[in-house]
């Protein structure tokens, strides 16, 4: 019994995909008369959805978060990956704002200091990772902070006063509270200018 050799096969002119030499001439007509090539990324798409597959992929939109344009079909990824403008947390304080500004936050928020409760030393938050898994939880006195002033009164017994605790969600309420009412303040002034120089 002879094993059937492969199939020869031949460029659609219209699709430029490899057909089966036996079926050219039906899939061509099919082809021809079904699907069109996308003018900008080379897709087959039916004729019947071309204007759709245009308008939904390809079509220019402007990002409504920093008014760049480009096609729809990369606007979600732009907005969750690349927008200057997309809200991302602080590692440090979690605090949420924009890309834009966040390597300037991190910057000062990564200096600000905390105690170790285990070696008692004020450690930078941008250290804190690398501290954690180096601490002996010995005090080291041979490195004094301005702050460890009270270090004689530790060795002597006397408590050790504990930093207020305040959860994150207090901080950004207080902190939106106080945008809130610098934005009203800055209206109202502006309001009370305007009606200045009119009168």
């Amino acid at each position: 019994m002879e094993i059937a050799s492969d199939e020869t096969t031949r460029i659609c002119n219209h699709c430029d995909r490899a057909i089966p030499s036996s079926n050219i001439d039906l899939h061509y007509a099919h082809c021809s008369r079904n699907l069109e090539k996308c003018n900008v990324c080379g897709d087959m798409v039916p004729i019947r959805h071309a204007k759709e597959h245009f308008l939904n992929t390809h079509a220019p939109v402007a990002c409504s978060l920093c008014s760049a344009t480009m096609e729809r079909g990369n606007l979600d990824i732009h907005k969750g990956e690349s927008c200057p403008q997309r809200i991302v947390n602080c590692e440090f304080c979690e605090f949420p704002l924009p890309a834009i500004d966040l390597a300037e936050h991190q910057e000062v928020c990564g200096n600000r200091t905390e105690m170790c409760y285990q070696c008692n030393r004020y450690i930078r938050l941008r250290e804190r990772y690398n501290h954690a898994s180096r601490c002996t939880g010995i005090a080291e006195n041979n490195v004094e902070s301005s702050r460890n002033v009270r270090a004689p009164e530790r060795e002597q017994g006397a408590p050790r006063r504990q930093p207020p605790e305040y959860s994150r969600k207090r901080l950004i309420f207080t902190i939106a509270v106080t945008g809130i009412a610098v934005l009203f303040g800055s209206l109202f002034f502006q309001k009370k200018a305007e009606a200045s120089q009119v009168h």
